[in-house]
């Protein structure tokens, strides 16, 4: 019985930071975005070294599993949805502040002109 409420505080802790993020996410709280996800990170790491102590002594509670696994998919998604994110503010970044000035025109016209007056170009 202690192993089930060792499994369960784990759990919860889990849980609890998983909504501590989304709701830091939501509010776009990047100070508490970075707690979030770092105290999430070590629920989890705690979470899964119970998990695993359980699983190895016995067997873990189906309903146990069951959230642990929805608990994991959460922290999927929520990856997901950051990796969107960061890949659309970083096209939208690259358009305000093209990385490399090479297929830009200048002042003077088209980047790949060697000089100024040089003539015409076939």
């Amino acid at each position: 019985m202690p192993q089930e409420v060792e499994l369960e505080s784990a759990l919860a802790a889990v849980e609890g930071q998983l909504t501590a993020l989304g709701d830091a996410l939501c509010e776009r709280n990047s100070v508490g975005i970075d707690l979030h996800a770092t105290e999430l990170h070590r629920a989890l790491a705690r979470a899964v070294d119970h998990f695993a102590r359980a699983a190895r002594a016995g067997s873990v509670p189906a309903a146990m599993r069951h959230r642990l696994a929805s608990a994991s998919g959460q922290v999927a998604a929520q990856r997901e949805s950051l990796a969107r994110a960061t890949a659309a503010l970083d096209r939208a970044i690259d358009v305000l502040m093209p990385r490399d000035s090479g297929g830009l025109y200048s002042t003077y016209g088209s980047a790949e002109r060697s000089g100024l007056g040089s003539g015409i170009q076939a």
